[in-house]
């Protein structure tokens, strides 16, 4: 039988959470889960027989709390508030955010706290398994709950969105079909349950900390590379200095490094002319480390917003009350973002005075913008304008949205976290850092080339060899837009931190 990983509504991890978004592994629903699911679909059914007013339910959202829902209304009420909803704009997510999106929202489904029909929830793990997709606009969304974009999701199930199945775009109720599945008809409380989440943000989110995690990772080797090419000053490294004080993330950076390190040339008496390198080079664990121990932060609080309840109205089983809260509220999450873009603007501005000392002669005793000969061969010349222009992005898109928002619906909805928002551009300051890290790898090997190296530490060798055995060594004059976009496609690809780790394994067996 495939892998499959059993899901509980409390216990996904962020690896297992990335295998099923991005890798496909199937899912199935715990027994316990289900029963939990069963029990508040019975609860919601003891409702309809109540006067007792709750939101989403026999009350209207929004600004139309205040309007009642008759109960034979409730198929044609929470259809209209799924079609009232879709009002999300383009760019469409792409196939694992799609995946993450469902995912994130059938996890906070199984809590127990919906009310919802269990045949929706089956029907988002079936949707999971068989890959089928709603087609779902990224923008739109306010983060407080992506009530504009989840809306499509509830399209699909209806069978009357387009869903993405098996390489072609199609009407939903036709995928259903194929697979074997029925669209759904919606009772009380569905609608809001489908749309009233921050599945988006958080399943966008949980891709995202996978590809930080990576990204650091890769920061630290490059950074490693880069000192072999510049002939730094390794004392900055020294382990007893980091014993003195013991900020975590830039201690796991310093420790890697040393690593990578770990027989290199650098280690050698009296090779490092200068005292103190510039601080670009001096404090890289340090700044790396910033972006490790913000990542902490984040981690902490998307576990636990994927792991609890996110539903307004709250369905509390055991005290058999539906009451109204803030459990949409995500602020606390979007700020972690927000200080990850920071802690990321720094690494990419430090990424770039690497880059720039390693051209400047006066710096490394090499030659002007590593050129291999300086009457004829312009080389690194001009790259400058490129990364820096990056980095200048970059330092836009970390700026604080959070607390940029309207008062809606009646100036009942006056606060929002804008976390969708965050998310993406600090996607985009992500996938900038990979152009950047892959120039100053390009100055890096050029460098340690030039300088004729031939001691490197185990852990640079094997980087230096991933990038050389794709970009040859710059002996003339051409198209760096070409090595530019290889070693964008090196970095993204993680060919090199697959290589350094599996060098690192094997030293340990």
């Amino acid at each position: 039988m495939a892998e499959r990983v059993v899901l509980k509504g409390d216990s996904l991890t962020l690896k297992d959470f990335v295998r099923i978004a991005r890798d496909k592994v199937a899912v199935e629903i715990s027994d316990e889960a289900m029963e939990r699911i069963e029990a508040g679909r019975r609860l919601v059914y003891e409702f309809m027989d109540s006067d007792i007013p709750v939101y989403g339910f026999n009350r209207g959202v929004g600004w139309n709390k205040d309007r009642k829902v008759v109960a034979k209304y409730y198929e044609e009420y929470n259809k209209n508030l799924i079609y009232a909803h879709c009002v999300g704009v383009k760019p469409e997510a792409t196939e694992e955010v799609v995946r993450a999106t469902l995912l994130a929202r059938l996890s906070t489904f199984l809590v127990g706290c919906t009310g919802i029909q269990p045949e929706i929830v089956v029907l988002y793990k079936e949707m999971l398994n068989q890959n089928i997709l709603p087609v779902i606009p990224e923008r739109g969304s306010v983060g407080q709950g992506d009530i504009t974009c989840l809306s499509h999701i509830g399209l699909a199930i209806m069978g009357e969105g387009e869903v993405n199945y098996r390489g072609a775009r199609m009407k939903a109720e036709d995928a259903f079909k194929e697979a074997g599945l029925k669209p759904i008809v919606l009772g009380p409380k569905d609608g809001l349950a489908i749309v009233s989440s921050n599945a988006l943000v958080t399943g966008t989110g949980a891709l995202l900390v996978q590809d930080i995690e990576d990204l650091i990772d890769i920061a630290d080797i490059i950074y490693a590379l880069s000192m072999e090419g510049f002939k730094g000053n390794v004392s900055p490294l020294d382990e007893s200095a980091y014993k003195v004080r013991p900020q975590r993330g830039q201690c796991h950076s310093a420790k890697k490094v040393r690593s990578y390190l770990e027989g290199s040339y650098l280690w050698l008496p009296n090779v490092t002319e200068a005292l103190q390198d510039p601080l670009c080079f001096r404090g890289s664990c340090q700044v790396h480390g910033s972006v490790r121990d913000a990542l902490e932060f984040v981690k902490e609080y998307l576990l636990l917003q994927l792991n609890t309840s996110e539903d307004n109205p709250c369905m509390l089983l055991e005290e058999k009350r539906m009451i109204p809260c803030s459990n949409y509220e995500i602020t606390t999450l979007a700020l972690g973002f927000e200080m990850l873009g920071l802690a990321l603007s720094h690494l990419s501005k430090n990424s770039c005075y690497r880059t720039i000392k390693l051209s400047n002669p006066y710096f490394t005793g090499l030659s002007r913008f590593l050129t291999p000969a300086d009457t004829s061969v312009i080389a690194f010349g001009t790259i400058q304008k490129t990364f820096t222009s990056l980095d200048t992005e970059n330092r836009h898109l970390s700026n604080p949205v959070t607390a940029d928002y309207f008062s809606l619906a009646g100036d009942i909805e006056d606060h929002a976290s804008n976390g969708t928002i965050i998310v993406q551009k600090t996607a985009k300051i992500v996938d900038n850092i990979r152009y950047i890290l892959g120039i100053e790898a390009l100055h890096a090997v050029q460098a340690i080339d030039l300088r004729r190296a031939d001691r490197l530490g185990r852990g640079t060798k094997a980087a230096y060899e991933v990038i050389r055995n794709e970009i040859p060594f710059l002996d003339r004059d051409r198209n760096l837009s070409i090595d530019i976009q290889r070693s964008y496609e090196i970095i993204k690809s993680g060919e090199i931190l697959k290589a350094v780790t599996m060098l690192s394994k094997g030293s340990n067996q």
